[in-house]
């Protein structure tokens, strides 16, 4: 996600991203992510927040996808 304001979005791509990754990755509800983004000076509802994420959730799975190390017929152990 480039740092580009989409069409329509007050915010740009970066902060968006953040946001989603925010709720995703980590057991946060979206009320909880309304509140660390206000916490650093982004003011934002959990409507919004709820907005972003059906729109914006399936371009974060693609860039997720294509950043995830390809799976070969080799697997290297480690000594256990």
């Amino acid at each position: 996600m480039t740092d580009r304001k989409p069409y329509r979005h007050r915010f740009p791509l970066s902060v968006i991203g953040y946001a989603l990754r925010l709720y995703h990755r980590s057991p946060l509800s979206q009320r909880d992510v309304q509140e660390l983004l206000h916490e650093r000076g982004i003011q934002v509802s959990h409507e919004t927040l709820r907005q972003w994420n059906i729109k914006f959730a399936p371009l974060l799975t693609e860039e997720l996808r294509h950043r995830e190390p390809r799976r070969g017929s080799r697997w290297y152990l480690d000594e256990v």
